[in-house]
């Protein structure tokens, strides 16, 4: 298919999806109780479904009553079960992909199921959704013309016992739809590469030859590869190597702090930046707006939603709640019910309403990655912001940082670490870190109650990082490309002592 033919089918087919987006915005609760229903209905003759009576539950509170939240440590047997080759486990259909990430307790990987079902329904549905969403407030897009340049994880995937693992984005670039992979660029073989630092330099060989009109990846590694094709093709921006850019969809990490290093190397105003929210467990988000850093829920994709209020998480007052009884303003756990599964699992991300009508989010961060040693409750939401504050009044630039606690030591109180990777120094160090500590204070006033007068916490500290100290900690332990990064924000000093000892 020519393609400004397939541009013009593929914008119109896009367009379609709006009329039933419009419906789960004017139906909200409904489509949500509906998505439980068919998760309850399709899953009743399966182990969970009959351990918790599936086949009899009334609606919501009852299923809420029956069925306890869990964490991946309470599904891991039943997983492994399943990458045996078991089903009728969870699921009802046998499951063959399962996301390999990351980040529990117990420091092991994590095997995220991945259903057909969740591939169809979510991923692949959410990503025809963020373009049919693109294409509603642009009309006049020619993103079709040209191909968009991913940038996925850096692992192959691997065959287990006649199931497969790998990153989520091997795993969908391996089973993506012709459509997409007629308009993506670099090839699946490129893509799927192993060794990031191959791989970088077969993307940017591959990348410069194409008519690149989007871009899809994680902010901190894209950049990574951005800066690499204007070193290597000695333009000045990036308008010089792909004339017809359009638009950047992003996610995994806060924009906020490259924000200004990508404005410098894609410098147009009608330029656009659309952020997503996705994870292994599932595609829950998507900014529905131009110029918006607000994301709507999306409601129809499998996946059931509810929510604890933060001010009760972990606390013998917990309490969850269903979408429909959520709060402007208030921060809240993520739990989510799965097409691929996952019953009332707590993913570990936390979101706040910045609507209610329609439901849009913002994420605000990790429940395990905060700081609350001393009650100030400080949340990744609050330090981007900051950061991106101080960075703008200083002119400075940053590529990473993680912070963590000072503990009290007998009189001595306690106070942040802060480890900072520069790209663009700051004159002065000093007055960078006491213009962070102020917006922290303005942004966060239980941060500000326990910094009064140094009454609890001490001025933070501040290390300068050598130039990619955070980078070889991530190839240290094998984590370059895809959606690893560094944990940013933690209640012990474990990720910091290690990197001081590299720095």
């Amino acid at each position: 298919m020519p393609i400004p033919l397939f541009h013009s089918v593929a914008s119109w087919l896009l367009k379609k999806r709006f009329h039933q987006i419009e419906l789960f915005l004017k139906y909200p609760a409904e489509v949500q109780t509906e998505v439980l229903h068919q998760l309850l209905s399709v899953s009743y003759d399966t182990e969970v479904g009959k351990t918790f009576g599936y086949s009899s539950v009334k609606g919501y509170e009852d299923f809420a009553r029956r069925v306890p939240v869990s964490r991946y440590e309470d599904l891991e047997p039943m997983i492994e079960r399943a990458r045996k080759g078991e089903s009728n486990i969870f699921w009802p259909t046998p499951i063959k992909w399962f996301a390999k990430s990351s980040g529990t307790t117990n420091a092991k990987s994590k095997f995220i199921p991945v259903s057909n079902e969740s591939l169809e329904d979510c991923h692949f549905k959410a990503g025809k959704d963020m373009l049919s969403l693109y294409f509603n407030n642009n009309e006049n897009s020619k993103l079709f013309n040209g191909k968009s340049l991913r940038l996925g994880g850096s692992k192959e995937i691997h065959q287990d016992r006649n199931t497969f693992f790998g990153d989520l984005s091997a795993i969908i670039i391996d089973n993506l739809p012709f459509w997409a992979e007629m308009s993506s660029t670099p090839s699946n073989k490129v893509s799927l590469m192993t060794e990031w630092e191959t791989k970088l330099e077969a993307i940017v060989a591959e990348t410069i030859q194409e008519d690149v009109t989007s871009f899809a990846g994680v902010p901190s590694w894209m950049l990574v590869l951005l800066n690499r094709v204007l070193e290597r093709t000695g333009k000045e921006n990036l308008f010089e190597v792909w004339e017809n850019l359009e638009v950047y969809f992003h996610g995994g990490v806060s924009f906020n702090p490259y924000r200004e290093q990508y404005e410098k190397i894609l410098p147009r105003e009608n330029f656009q930046y659309y952020e997503i929210y996705n994870a292994s467990e599932g595609f829950f988000a998507i900014q529905d707006r131009n110029d918006s850093d607000e994301l709507l829920l999306m409601l129809d994709y499998g996946i059931f939603y509810e929510f604890i209020p933060m001010d009760t998480y972990g606390t013998p007052d917990e309490k969850i709640i269903p979408l429909w009884e959520v709060e402007k303003g208030k921060n809240y756990a993520l739990v989510i019910t799965t097409n691929a599964g996952l019953w009332r699992y707590l993913i570990g991300d936390t979101v706040r309403f910045t609507s209610v009508a329609p439901y849009r989010i913002k994420v605000t961060g990790r429940t395990k990655h905060h700081i609350n040693v001393f009650g100030e409750e400080l949340i990744i939401e609050n330090a981007e912001e900051a950061l991106k504050r101080t960075c703008k009044e200083t002119g400075a630039e940053i590529i990473d940082y993680t912070v963590a606690p000072v503990f009290m030591v007998g009189k001595e109180k306690g106070a942040h670490e802060w480890l900072i990777e520069f790209r663009k120094h700051p004159e002065n160090t000093g007055d960078f870190l006491d213009l962070l500590d102020d917006h922290l204070q303005s942004l966060n006033s239980d941060y500000e109650a326990k910094r009064y007068n140094n009454m609890t916490l001490n001025r933070p500290l501040l290390n300068v990082a050598r130039e990619n100290l955070f980078y070889d900690w991530l190839k240290k332990h094998d984590k370059l490309g895809g959606q690893h990064k560094v944990p940013r924000l933690s209640n012990s000093r474990k990720y910091l002592e290690e990197l001081l000892k590299m720095n």
